[in-house]
């Protein structure tokens, strides 16, 4: 499920990946990847780092775990008055993040034909480190 609000004209985004019935064992296992990259990802953030270095962190988890060929977008994008505004991350983005910048974090791993999983959170860049703005549970949720 990817949502977000407005407040006094600014916009939020978050994802959630939810499964109907059954898990897979496959299926749980491309979500821990997801996780982890993700994880890491934000642990990397913080202000003049360039764009591009914290979507290779998570791409390289993903890319470990086997599933490379199958993270198919940035790793995120700044947000604001308007829900997708640039810097947007990627391996090709050269820009530094400053101090101050909302970003996202949402990695994913898409399976043609089978399913997919994506976990985004809302995320303030600071000059040590981030703050993490989303505070939904990371847990699978099965329906």
């Amino acid at each position: 499920m990817d949502f977000g609000a407005t407040f006094r004209g600014y916009k939020s985004d978050m994802t959630r990946t939810v499964a109907i019935g059954h898990v897979t064992d496959e299926m749980a296992h491309v979500y821990d990847t997801v996780l982890e990259a993700q994880t890491a990802a934000i642990k990397a953030v913080k202000a003049g780092v360039i764009g591009r270095d914290i979507d290779k962190v998570a791409r390289d988890v993903i890319a470990a775990a086997g599933y490379g060929d199958n993270f198919g977008h940035g790793l995120g994008h700044a947000y604001g008055i308007e829900i997708h505004e640039g810097p947007r991350f990627s391996p090709r983005c050269a820009e530094e993040i400053p101090a101050g910048c909302l970003i996202t974090v949402e990695p994913g791993i898409y399976l043609p034909g089978k399913f997919g999983v994506r976990i985004e959170d809302d995320i303030l860049v600071t000059e040590m480190g981030c703050l993490n703005l989303t505070h939904s549970p990371k847990t699978l949720i099965i329906l």
